[in-house]
């Protein structure tokens, strides 16, 4: 008899996987959209980038696979380092940056949208899981890739 195991077929191998483009210094691997607004990703963030100010509407649970993070807190700056995992509860707004000499590397569990906030805490933009998986989509069409949807989870 020959079996092939149900997970056999749902390993996704990120580090085969392109960076996709986000814009200035981001880009990301994705691990899985869904079900409902959860998302799974690698962020990566080139040395000096900030990620602007922003508020998740959802929980994130971010684990830092390699380089470091600054988390912009108003108590005061914290350091994240490689193996350093970080809960943000829904509601939660912060901002931070990539420094060092390599890029950031981490892996993102969020669910729910994401605010791009102005300095006055206005919203500039939101976006969420539906969001990255067409800018997911739509750089494998611009690149000629077929879009591996495996990744959808239903």
């Amino acid at each position: 008899m020959n079996s092939v195991s149900p997970v056999h077929g749902r390993i996704t191998r990120t580090v085969e996987q392109a960076w996709i483009p986000l814009g200035d210094g981001q880009s990301f691997r994705p691990i899985a959209f869904g079900p409902g607004r959860a998302r799974q990703l690698v962020l990566r963030v080139e040395p000096g980038v900030v990620v602007g100010l922003h508020r998740h509407h959802g929980e994130v649970h971010a684990y830092t696979l390699s380089g470091q993070r600054r988390l912009l807190d108003p108590a005061g700056p914290v350091d994240i380092g490689p193996g350093d995992y970080v809960y943000e509860p829904a509601g939660n707004v912060d901002s931070w940056m990539a420094f060092g000499d390599e890029p950031c590397i981490v892996h993102i569990a969020i669910d729910g949208p994401m605010d791009t906030l102005g300095p006055d805490g206005e919203v500039r933009s939101s976006s969420g899981t539906p969001e990255l998986l067409a800018a997911y989509r739509k750089w494998c069409a611009a690149n000629h890739r077929r879009a591996d949807e495996r990744l959808v989870v239903r």
